[in-house]
């Protein structure tokens, strides 16, 4: 408690999340890319022993002795990588020699980087998918509820509950292809030397220009990778990192364009987030029900948002084959991205899996709008009865100004179907007003789209293995704080 934590593990990040960028599972993966080189080195003829390997296998998780070891060696050499490539041959002796040969130290820090950025784009995509289903299955149950549209925050044509919600699920999908894209399109760094030359494997294997090739491709295979970038400097180009980081800013626009309209939704009290029984909303105010998820979604929603350029500065500075200024930013940028999307992600699949809805609500907001949204359909109503269009509009819009200034200037209720009703002039559509004022009238094809939207897109989506795994094994998001 007496040093600062990052508030993004100590708070809200997934356990998943956070172990993939712990220093456990980079030094493992550090360990287990140095055991991948010394495999595909010895079967390409290098003297490596079989003692080698099994030693190096048998030891890629570090102990707390190992760490220690690391640590002190850090301190002197001032160097990461080759305090680690010393503490793994006091762990595997016999591999003491070998470990590292040929490579530089992007050959674990950069392709541990791409191991981590496939895998933590695999976790949102998983995570995501969740969310989209939920937000599926809300807006498949309120496909036909009507609700007022907003244009500019003010009262518009009807929409549906439901509706609206595949608004935000068409964003999400947009969000579950480009986080696809960039997690399938990731390749490998491979053993590509100190300055992506190849010179230091080239004299390993005495000029055999087609056993460095093929270490290249064996070790890019053995790390579960389908190819290796076929030109590097000494890293991989930091605009792969743009890339990663623009998907995931993308994502985070989507989330809080959704939090915000929940938000907005709170306020009108037609829509709120799970509330849980002991929960308090303000230390002053006891009434409140602040919607705090989604604020939370919000304000780490700009925070994902703001990591892409930092990522493009990084990238218009790599001086030629590279330079050392985006090591430290990177240690911070990645993860952090990464945690941020990972947070979101959570916190809006909590809120989509509890949201309450107050249909009275709703009917009361409806009810004070419709009477003016109804005017059109009062003047076709009478024209067909045979009366003159001009004077229908005429007496609408006297009728009209009149209720406005009630509701506007003394705070009354719209009376403007109480006016119609006692207008003689509309006597003759007395009968029919019930039926032009059914809010479900004015929805248009709403509850439809719904319906074709989520068997024709959300369905399809959906639908591969890998997602379909990831939905049957999903509980409940909880939160924890």
């Amino acid at each position: 408690m007496d040093a600062y934590q990052s508030p993004l593990v100590s708070r809200y990040a997934s356990k998943e999340m956070s172990s993939l960028f712990s220093l456990a599972n980079r030094f493992r993966t550090w360990r287990f890319l140095w055991l991948n080189l010394a495999i595909a080195e010895k079967q390409l003829g290098l003297p490596i022993t079989d003692e080698a390997i099994e030693q190096m296998r048998a030891n890629l998780d570090l102990t707390p002795e190992q760490f220690a070891i690391a640590e002190e060696e850090e301190k002197k050499r001032r160097h990461d990588v080759m305090a680690h490539v010393h503490t793994f041959g006091v762990a595997a002796p016999a591999a003491a020699g070998i470990i590292h040969l040929g490579a530089t130290s992007c050959y674990v820090t950069d392709n541990a980087d791409l191991i981590f950025l496939r895998t933590g784009l695999a976790y949102i995509l998983k995570s995501l998918a969740v969310l989209i289903s939920r937000l599926a299955t809300f807006a498949e149950e309120y496909k036909a509820l009507p609700t007022l549209g907003f244009t500019h925050f003010q009262p518009a044509q009807l929409t549906t509950i439901g509706k609206r919600a595949t608004l935000w699920i068409q964003d999400l999908l947009m969000d579950l292809r480009d986080i696809r894209r960039a997690r399938d399109d990731l390749g490998f760094r491979g053993a590509k030397g100190t300055t992506g030359t190849q010179a230091s494997f080239l004299a390993l294997f005495d000029g055999d220009h087609d056993k460095v090739e093929e270490l290249d491709e064996l070790v890019t295979k053995l790390s579960g990778f389908e190819y290796a970038y076929p030109v590097t400097g000494q890293t991989y180009s930091r605009k792969i990192d743009v890339h990663v980081l623009n998907t995931l800013a993308s994502f985070g626009a989507t989330a809080h364009k959704i939090a915000s309209d929940l938000r907005l939704l709170a306020n009108l009290k037609e829509i709120e987030e799970p509330f849980e029984s002991t929960q308090i909303g303000s230390s002053a105010m006891a009434y409140k029900r602040n919607p705090m998820r989604c604020e939370r979604a919000c304000s780490l929603s700009r925070l994902l948002m703001s990591w892409p350029m930092n990522a493009l500065a990084t990238a218009s500075v790599q001086w030629f084959e590279r330079t050392l200024d985006d090591s430290a930013n990177r240690r911070v940028v990645i993860p952090e991205a990464f945690l941020s999307a990972d947070i979101v992600l959570s916190t809006l699949r909590n809120v989509c899996e509890g949201l309450v809805v107050y249909p009275k609500v709703i009917e009361r907001h409806i009810a004070q709008e419709l009477p003016f949204m109804s005017t059109e359909n009062f003047i076709v109503a009478v024209v067909k009865k045979g009366a003159d269009r001009q004077e229908a509009h005429e007496h609408i819009r006297v009728h009209s100004q009149a209720a406005a200034h009630r509701v506007k200037h003394l705070g009354l209720d719209n009376d403007l179907i109480e006016r119609v009703q006692n207008d003689p002039y509309f006597h003759c559509i007395k009968d029919d007003l019930d039926r032009l004022l059914d809010p479900a009238t004015f929805t248009g094809r709403a509850p439809q789209q719904v319906d074709k939207f989520l068997k024709e897109r959300v369905g399809p989506a959906l639908a591969d293995a890998e997602l379909q795994d990831a939905l049957s094994k999903c509980d409940k998001v909880e939160l924890s704080v």
